[in-house]
């Protein structure tokens, strides 16, 4: 499950929703394992790739937010803004996730809502990328288009629909070019991640998720995605610089449809 978090998070196909089709297709039943507070917690194995991948661009970004509170001022520096254009940004998945987190759990952790999921996102970023201009770098995000980007995050609280399908496709829309779309989708990923995974860690400790965590599984399925991750992120910047996403969309569609041929053997 850490393996397929790490790719799949990165990768436009969606890792919540590989997180509940795994299981389902392997006739796993683990409560835990199944559970939205374990994928979340996977999710902290991608946030170490992140913060690593990205440490120099954080550490940047980080001092160019600082400075800009110190002096009440964005200016002309490209790092101020985009630090507040991330800001921007994650308000609408964190609000999101807040207020809808737990029915999206009780109600939308099904197969069939993945597959149909896989198929909207699939026409989604096709359309995304095969309108989308390719001339613009991070530097071409305005705060409306931030938001805008930070709204198609929170729409990615679906599974299947996919946090960095969805925020590419939105890039895109926008004018960036692939590699672009892809960086700031990443760099918007990880406070965004961040913040579900310390508020799902809080209810672990409390008890609250309705799952009892069992730490060693949870070392394992974090090791591997961060691992994992990692490769993902370096071979996914890698392909936007060569290819599009129509290998994506390929195997979303794929995907969608053998779910659905088992669905209806059932």
């Amino acid at each position: 499950m850490g393996i397929v978090q790490g790719l799949t998070e990165f990768l436009p196909i969606s890792s919540a929703g590989h997180l509940i089709l795994v299981p389902w297709l392997l006739g796993w039943d683990d409560r835990f394992v199944a559970s939205l507070a374990f994928s979340v917690m996977l999710h902290l194995g991608t946030l170490a790739a992140l913060l690593l991948y990205f440490a120099r661009d954080w550490i940047g970004l980080i001092d160019a937010g600082l400075a800009s509170l110190r002096e009440r001022r964005i200016g002309d520096d490209p790092s101020r803004r985009l630090a507040w254009v991330l800001v921007v940004a994650t308000v609408p998945a964190g609000l999101a996730g807040a207020l809808l987190g737990d029915a999206v759990e009780a109600n939308a952790r099904r197969p069939a809502i993945v597959a149909a999921a896989l198929v909207v996102g699939a026409a989604i970023l096709w359309y995304a990328d095969r309108i989308g201009r390719r001339d613009r770098g991070l530097d071409g995000v305005g705060f409306g288009g931030a938001l805008a980007i930070g709204v198609a995050q929170a729409v990615a609280l679906v599974p299947g629909i996919s946090r960095s399908g969805i925020t590419i496709a939105a890039g895109r829309l926008l004018g960036l070019e692939r590699e672009a779309a892809a960086r700031f989708s990443f760099l918007l990923a990880t406070p965004t991640i961040a913040g579900a995974g310390v508020f799902e860690l809080t209810r672990l400790a409390r008890g609250e998720s309705g799952v009892s965590p069992d730490a060693a599984v949870l070392v394992v399925g974090v090791v591997a995605s961060a691992v994992t991750g990692l490769l993902a992120i370096h071979g996914l910047l890698g392909w936007f610089r060569r290819r599009g996403v129509g290998i994506f969309v390929l195997y979303r569609l794929a995907l969608a449809g053998a779910v659905a041929v088992l669905l209806l053997q059932v």
